[in-house]
Order: structure tokens, then C-alpha cells, then sequence
């Protein structure tokens, strides 16, 4: 198939206006998407589920999440070249479009705005316990509505609105890994006053069973439980459509991604196993961030991860919505969608596209609550490895798209991706390892299965709607 099929006469994207072409508004200041890029890779996952991955692996969990950071830096520099190349509101969607054929840019786009409709209902249900065990006279499906319309009514004022509640969401998150990381280190190696934990220190590591107490398979089990936590960090490359300068703010966020990753992720957990036992029962009864600060004493420590994970929630919420609608708005644009999708408001934002989204949105909350284990689960399962499978996309668009940059506008590739094309295969290689590996685990295999059925579904509507546009 050729890079565009010849019967498409959608307009092109003009990149790099100060004002999209679109019809967005460039809202976003390079301080939003600085935190957008600070933050995006600092999800709800990296606080609640860290305890079961270390359960798993041990110290060896360190290993688990270098290699699935290694894949999400490869990833982002993928697609920061192509971002930086050509700023896009569709971001991948767009350019899997263009490099690989409309099927592909219609199956991975809705396939994505599917994904974040069903985590919206995820962190609203998260929410709205945190808020129902603090307020319990209001129930928790109204808490879960009120987080919902509010972080709505942001999105749908104007991008910069998102923008600004992003930007003081992410700096919760940022500052309370920071806080973290320092307290805890001071901890580890003796240096924190008072501290009354005389086991912390890097020899427990291993002391407990050595690094890898369930053999090296286990480094592979913990991938699978850690990886999908690291899903938000492309989110970066949608918004940078709507900056003041998409180059710069996409190429400053490709590369930071190295240190944001290796302080966030591995510089965290480094300090919860170092600080306790990995076999500590509280690292999963408490939750490895909760136990790892009362071992330290740090005084009503539950109730400040709760605040912590509550921020981290609302923000996937906000960026989740702002993300669906974006990607529903460029399918829009290109034909995909419905012409409404394409619309925008006097405020410059895809007001349609955002109200599609949350109704979907509310729906996903409403099975939650109705058929937890039946519908819901489908839809877990159902939308469970698409975050591979996008990442899957960007590689092998990149691996087109570089040539057609060099082509067209060989100016435009400010950034690279390292070793081209080695390196691409390699992370082709290594993330279709991890959907064969999810296929020895009972849960992964389910969301597997059912991530394929999905996709094969919207690629069947892609295929027949490109032939019947042929005709």
C-alpha cells in the first residue's frame, strides 16, 4: 500500500503555525507542557500497583521497570521525531495515516480514544472512593459524577483551562515523588533525624531470598504488571497542536523523557525496597509508597498518599478527556469520524468531540458500577494491550515516516531516533515479546484475546470503508 492513497483529498496539516489550521487555539504555554511532559509519565499506577509488582519480582522489580522505561524513552523518541517533524492533534493517529494507509491511522485512532474512555470510568471509580471515605454522606456514584462534570466543564472552557489544571495537578505529583525520593534516600543511608528504622539500606536488596528471589522469569512477570502504568507519556505529542511553539515543547519533552523515567519510576521504587524487606506484608497490605513512609514515621502517611493518589487520578481524568476528545477530533478532521467531531467552539476547543467522549465516559462509570465483572471486565480486557499496540504503530510508522520527512522537508528532523533502523526493530522485537510473554499469564492472555478481537473489529469497518471510498 502506498504511503497516501491516491483517492484522498482531505487538506493537509500545516505544520508549525502559531494558530493550528484546524481550528484549535494554540492555548498551551511551554510551562503546561513542560509539567504535561513532567507528569505524563506519573499515572495512579505507579502508586497503587508498585506493591504487587514488588510482591512478584523482589528487588528484581527494578529491572522490570528499566526495561519497560527503556521501551517507553525508544517509543517517545520515535515519536518525537515524527512530533517534532510535524505537530499534529492526532499525533500518531496522523501520521500512521499518511506512512502506512488510512486503515491504519482509523484502527489505531479509535482503538485509542477507546482506551481512554475506558480508564476515565477507571479513575472516576478510584476517585470517587478516595472522596466517599472522606465525605461517606455522599455516595460514591456521585462523586464519581461531580469529578466527572467538573474536569468536563474544564475541558470544554478552553484548552488553556485544561492547561492550567494540568500544570498545578502534574506539580502535586511532581513535587510529592521529589519529597519522596529525598526523605526516603535520607532514610536509606542513615541521614534522616529521628528516624527510627534501623533495617533500611541497600542491603536489602539482597538480603531477603538475593535481587532476584523468584528466579529471572519473575523480571518478566513484573513487566507485564508494570507496564501499562507507564501508558500517558505520548500525551505530551497531542498537546504540543495546541502550544505556543510544538517544536520546541515536543522536542524539549523527548529529551527529558531519560531522566523523568529514571528519577520517577526507578529512583521510587529504588527507595521502597531499599527502605524495607520486599516481603514486607505491608508493601501490600498498606501499599509500597504508604509503608515505605511509615517505616520512616511519617505521621498520617495513608492519608497523604491518599491526597497524592486522589491528584494523581484527577489528572488522568483531566488528560484522558482532553486526549479522547483530541484523537475523536482528528478523525474528525481527516473523515473518520463524524463531520460534528471536527467542529470547534468560539473557545477554539472540540466541544463535540469532548461531550462524545465523556457520554461514553459515563456509560463505561455506569457499567462499573452495574456488571463489574461482566461488561466492564470486557472492556478492560478489550482495551488491556492497546497501549502495545500503539506503541507497536509508532514504530512502524516511523520506520516510513523517515523517509518521507528526508524527502519532503529534510530540515524538519531535529530529532532523531538513535541507531535508525536497528533500534526500531529491536524495540518491534521487544514489545512483541511482551504480547507472546502476556499469553503464559492468565489475566494478560484474556487481554490479549480480547485486545485483538477489538482491533481486528475496527480494522474490518477501516477496511471496508476504504474500499467502498475506492469504489
Amino acid at each position: 500500500m502506498s504511503p497516501q492513497p491516491a483517492a484522498d483529498t482531505r487538506p493537509a496539516a500545516v505544520p508549525g503555525q502559531q494558530a493550528p489550521a484546524d481550528g484549535l487555539k494554540a492555548g498551551l504555554k511551554n510551562r503546561h507542557l513542560s509539567m504535561i511532559a513532567i507528569g505524563g509519565v506519573i499515572g495512579a499506577g505507579l502508586f497503587v500497583g508498585s506493591g504487587s509488582g514488588i510482591a512478584a519480582a523482589g528487588p528484581g522489580i527494578l529491572l522490570s521497570y528499566a526495561l519497560v522505561g527503556a521501551l517507553v524513552v525508544f517509543v517517545m523518541r520515535m515519536l518525537g521525531e515524527m512530533a517534532a517533524a510535524n505537530p499534529a492533534s492526532g499525533s500518531f493517529s496522523e501520521y500512521a495515516d499518511r506512512a502506512l494507509g488510512r486503515w491504519a491511522g482509523f484502527s489505531i485512532g479509535w482503538l485509542y480514544w477507546f482506551f481512554w474512555v475506558v480508564v476515565l470510568a477507571v479513575e472516576a471509580t478510584a476517585g470517587a472512593k478516595i472522596l466517599e471515605g472522606w465525605v461517606p454522606a455522599v455516595p460514591q456514584w456521585a462523586w464519581a459524577l461531580i469529578v466527572m462534570v467538573l474536569l468536563t466543564a474544564t475541558n470544554l472552557a478552553s484548552v488553556s483551562s485544561y492547561g492550567e489544571f494540568e500544570f498545578w495537578f502534574a506539580g502535586i505529583k511532581v513535587v510529592a515523588i521529589a519529597a519522596f525520593i529525598l526523605v526516603g534516600g535520607l532514610a536509606v543511608f542513615g541521614l534522616l533525624p529521628g528516624s527510627e528504622n534501623h533495617t533500611a539500606g541497600p542491603a536489602n536488596l539482597t538480603a531477603h531470598g538475593g535481587f532476584l528471589p523468584h528466579g529471572p522469569g519473575a523480571v518478566l512477570t513484573g513487566v507485564l504488571m508494570v507496564v501499562f502504568s507507564f501508558m500517558g507519556s505520548e500525551i505530551v505529542t497531542l498537546a504540543a497542536g495546541e502550544s505556543e511553539d510544538p517544536r520546541r515543547a515536543v522536542t524539549k519533552a523527548t529529551n527529558s523523557v531519560i531522566w523523568r523515567v529514571a528519577v520517577f519510576y526507578l529512583g521510587s521504587i529504588f527507595v521502597v525496597v531499599t527502605l524495607l524487606p520486599w516481603n514486607s506484608k505491608a508493601i501490600t497490605e498498606d501499599g509500597s509508597y504508604v509503608a515505605a513512609l511509615d517505616s520512616i514515621g511519617i505521621p498520617h502517611a495513608g492519608q497523604v498518599m491518599n491526597v497524592i493518589v486522589l491528584t494523581a487520578v484527577l489528572s488522568c481524568l483531566n488528560s484522558g478527556l482532553y486526549t479522547a476528545s483530541r484523537m475523536a477530533f482528528s478523525l474528525g478532521v481527516r473523515g473518520d469520524a463524524p463531520a460534528a467531531f471536527a467542529r470547534t467552539s468560539a473557545q477554539g476547543v472540540p466541544a463535540t468531540s469532548i461531550l462524545a467522549s465523556v457520554v461514553f465516559g459515563f456509560v463505561a462509570v455506569f457499567f462499573n458500577y452495574e456488571w463489574p465483572t461482566t461488561v466492564f471486565q470486557f472492556l478492560l480486557n478489550a482495551s488491556g494491550a492497546v497501549a502495545l499496540f500503539v506503541w507497536l504503530v509508532i514504530c512502524f510508522t516511523q520506520l516510513r515516516m523517515r523517509g518521507i520527512v528526508l524527502r519532503e522537508n529534510p530540515e524538519r528532523l531535529i530529532v532523531r531516533m538513535w541507531l535508525f533502523p536497528y533500534l526500531t526493530w529491536a524495540t518491534i522485537a521487544m514489545i512483541s515479546f511482551v504480547l507472546v510473554y502476556m499469553l503464559t499469564d492468565p489475566a494478560g492472555r484474556d487481554q490479549v484475546f480480547m485486545s485483538v478481537l477489538a482491533a481486528v473489529l475496527v480494522l474490518a469497518v477501516a477496511l471496508v470503508r476504504e474500499r467502498s471510498a475506492g469504489r
